[in-house]
């Protein structure tokens, strides 16, 4: 009784002693918003977070742009102004902070931002964080901020003409081309598998945050050695602080007293742990992660904290000239990776409407089907938190895009400064994400420029060429790459793909994007055929469920020759090459409810030769990403998943076709060969169960047992006399079947 006496005692002097705590005070701001659009009289109800047409459509002034045609009908929105506003009050007492900053985490696009009738704010790129100090403008009652969106076609189309040429612009199908001169989404302004639809609006959170001297503003974890024994890092703690002033940091079970002067403040504070657990991809190992509290505090009182979540691991992109060309892989802990997933695109053009269940939900299928790794792609944007996060808990490595990609950007000093703060913001922001292991800076740029004829399209002079690839070459290989060096230490490359599909030798360099099928005249078959080092893309489209058909169009536009179902075919061949590839696999579609069953086991039948080709030639390839895991709108498009979360019959081949371990049987001079392929790293003893047919129905069944090396490849079965036609395989491990197919000689 004594003890706890005492501890109640300490309780008591320890109150006494301290004063009121100063720690930051965040108010949300996400009630209460009314839009309107400029010129108009009347205020609606508005969501923050948010974008125009969901705002219009909730309002009934819109209807939904996914649905039939009507994505044609409100292309009108673009071309506008909107304004936004919201009346607030706040507490008298928080006002006496010494610091008050309004915080805006994404405005989409180019915004004035006026608080009580002052100009705080002129936002030009979606993808920024914007701080504002308010302390000399914010009062108790009656707070009046106004958000004021301007058209980024009005903004932009001078600078055009200011130009004198267009620059190619992804897959933006207008007169007017305005998305490279736009820090926002590329894939709003249109893409061969979505709409255009060109948003505005606050899409991320809006906050108040009132403080006492100081605040961190970043922290950064940096691992400096890594052994079985001791990881050895440092806590780099950027704080913000109002005056000179004496700060107490605490990181775990550090705390080392600071002198700090007024403004941006670098602290620097290195801690170990000892024995430390790793973090391994998904169906390497367990995703262990280490909760570091940072703390800063003055005399008695904490004035800020965070936690930040990091996993101890190595990565190491080996990018080497080899024997045949040039290598492309990872290492993780010191073992390479075979890359097994998908790229993934937002998952709405309307982002705010994306729930977090919609994250966890399709992070948890990823890693279910075996996958390890997903590419952010470049004409999307840089995620919500809440999706790395679940990377890291799931052990999914994220190859991360800068958001470039197909197109030309300017050179001039306003719109490169605009970039590396974005670089700058969003770096800062992912870095000590466990998951995160690569930077790339665009998509398809360089072989667009070298292959695609851009120059004699466009009518570029030649110094018009030599100006615009200059302006290419000062952005992605030097000033993002030197930007990267100062702030992470991960690997990046100036674009993806590095080499080329249009050349049998550009197959032994590096990344490639392998279009042949598709954009080419390649047959399936061809796949096998077309192997590069690292295969960041491919694929095939399909059309998705029937009851995601039925939500955009009615049962009188089943049919692909109804307006509804060509206008929501954004690819230039689409449906023909859907049809033409239908027709060599399968017997012709009886309606058109069997067309769409057909189509998606065209486009899995497609995706299980290419990912068969890229594993079958483990070594001389080490990554298999497809295009693409997910979609941003209702229509035939090359994903896995559709809008609404529904799994095309290509999601569920990819549990066999990304399973760690896996048989795949394949033809050879209509000879039967079957190789098992270890991703494990473990030794893997298993029995292969086979069941064969030849030509004359005949049965033949076997068992063998088989041993496979960690990390390996071996062929298991190859049949040199009998003419076999079909066939059933399974691997059982610890009498489970891990792995199994069906086959046929076609």
């Amino acid at each position: 009784m004594k003890r706890y006496r005492w501890l109640y005692l300490g309780l008591v002097i320890t109150l006494i002693n301290c004063e009121e705590p100063k720690k930051i005070i965040s108010y949300q701001l996400h009630d209460g918003w009314e839009f309107k659009q400029e010129g108009s009289k009347s205020w609606k109800m508005a969501e923050v977070p948010g974008v125009i047409h969901t705002d219009l459509i909730i309002n009934g002034i819109i209807s939904h742009p996914w649905k039939g045609t009507n994505e044609k009908e409100v292309q009108w929105i673009e071309n506008e102004n909107w304004i936004y506003q919201k009346i607030f009050d706040v507490q008298q007492s928080h006002l006496e902070r010494e610091a008050i900053d309004l915080v805006f985490e994404g405005l989409d696009t180019y915004a004035e931002v006026t608080l009580n009738d002052q100009l705080i704010l002129t936002a030009d790129n979606m993808f920024r964080t914007w701080r504002i100090d308010v302390k000399d403008l914010l009062r108790a009652d009656q707070n009046r901020l106004i958000v004021r969106f301007l058209s980024p076609i009005t903004v932009n189309s001078p600078k055009l003409d200011a130009l004198g040429y267009e620059l190619p612009a992804g897959s933006e199908m207008v007169d007017k081309k305005v998305s490279p001169f736009t820090r926002k989404a590329p894939y709003h302004f249109g893409w061969d598998w979505g709409p255009r639809l060109v948003t505005s609006g606050i899409w991320r959170p809006v906050n108040l945050e009132f403080y006492h001297l100081a605040r961190i503003d970043n922290i950064q974890i940096i691992q400096k050695e890594l052994s079985d024994s001791l990881a050895i890092l440092e806590a780099v703690i950027s704080v913000k602080v109002e005056s000179d002033e004496s700060l107490d940091v605490v990181v775990m079970d550090q705390e080392i007293e600071f002198e700090v002067t007024k403004g941006h403040n670098e602290l620097r504070i290195p801690f170990e742990i000892e024995k430390p657990e790793l973090w391994w991809p998904n169906g390497w190992g367990n995703q262990y992660q280490y909760s570091i509290p940072v703390s800063i505090h003055t005399a008695n009182h904490l004035l800020d904290a965070d936690t930040i979540k990091i996993g101890l691991r190595t990565v190491e992109l080996i990018h080497e000239i080899d024997s045949i060309g040039k290598s492309f892989y990872f290492r993780i802990n010191g073992e390479p990776l075979f890359a097994r997933g998908a790229n993934y695109i937002p998952q709405s053009h309307f982002i705010p409407s994306v729930k977090d269940e919609d994250y966890k939900k399709l992070i948890e299928d990823v890693k279910a089907t075996g996958m390890n790794m997903l590419r952010v792609w470049g004409g999307g944007i840089y995620e919500d938190d809440l999706f790395y996060d679940l990377c890291d808990e799931n052990g999914i490595l994220v190859w991360q895009d800068f958001m470039f990609a197909g197109s030309m950007y300017p050179g001039d000093s306003i719109f490169v400064m605009n970039v590396e703060e974005e670089v700058v913001d969003n770096v800062k922001r992912l870095r000590n994400h466990t998951s995160i292991v690569h930077w790339n800076g665009n998509n398809e740029i360089e072989v667009a420029w070298k292959n695609w004829g851009w120059q004699k399209q466009y009518s570029y002079s030649s110094q018009d060429s030599l100006k615009i690839w200059k302006d290419y070459l000062d952005l992605f290989h030097n000033r993002i790459p030197s930007l990267l060096r100062q702030l992470d230490d991960r690997s990046y490359t100036t674009t993806s793909p590095l080499s080329n599909w249009g050349t049998p030798e550009n197959f032994n360099f590096s990344s490639m994007h392998y279009w042949g099928v598709w954009h080419g005249d390649d047959d399936f078959e061809d796949y096998k055929n077309n192997v590069g080092r690292f295969m960041g893309e491919y694929g095939f489209q399909s059309f998705p469920d029937m009851e995601t058909v039925a939500y955009f169009a009615d049962s009188t536009e089943w049919n692909l020759a109804s307006n509804v179902m060509k206008h929501h075919q954004k690819s230039y061949v689409g449906n023909d090459m859907i049809t033409e590839q239908l027709g060599k696999y399968f017997n012709d579609a009886t309606d058109f409810d069997d067309f769409v069953m057909k189509s998606q086991q065209t486009q899995a039948k497609a995706i299980q030769m290419a990912i068969d080709a890229h594993r079958l030639q483990k070594g001389h390839c080490w990554g298999s990403l497809f295009w693409q895991l997910n979609d941003c709108w209702p229509g035939p498009s090359w994903s896995a998943v559709d809008v609404f979360g529904r799994k095309k019959i290509l999601f569920e081949e990819l549990y066999e076709l990304f399973a760690p371990v896996v048989l795949i049987p394949y033809w050879e001079d209509d000879h039967l060969i079957i190789s098992i392929v270890n991703d494990s790293l473990e030794e893997v003893r298993a029995v292969m169960e086979l069941t064969l047919y030849n030509e004359y129905g005949e049965k033949q069944s076997q068992t063998l047992p088989i041993t496979c090396k960690k990390n390996g490849i071996m062929e298991v079965f190859r049949d040199d006399k009998m003419r076999l036609k079909r066939g059933e395989v399974k691997l059982i491990i610890d009498d489970k079947v891990v792995s199994g197919r069906t086959f046929q000689h076609e």
